[in-house]
């Protein structure tokens, strides 16, 4: 066994492509995955982060911010995926409001 430590993830694939990062706290941000290491720290250039909405901070809204060239650190990195071949769906457990 070497002494190297292999990451859980193979992000490989996703070098200078679009990728969506959700971070502890909530925060999430997207694009272009640059760079990563074996801890998970993520390069990510001309990134853009969703504005969370005030009322409930575990919704983003549809304002943006844009953010550069940013490093992630491992630690707070929640989820990595990519943006194309991804789409949001409604969710099928939400109970219609009776009126």
């Amino acid at each position: 066994m070497s002494g190297r430590k292999e990451t859980v993830l193979d992000l490989a694939k996703f070098v200078d492509k679009g990728v969506q990062v959700k971070l502890t706290g909530g925060r999430q941000v997207t694009g272009t995955l640059k760079g990563y290491d074996q801890l998970l720290n993520l390069v990510l250039d001309a990134a853009v982060e969703s504005v969370r909405d005030h009322d409930d901070p575990l919704k983003t809204t549809d304002q943006t911010r844009r953010l550069g060239l940013i490093v992630c650190r491992g630690t707070a990195v929640m989820l990595v995926s990519p943006t194309d071949g991804t789409e949001e769906i409604a969710n099928p457990f939400v109970q219609p409001e009776a009126v």
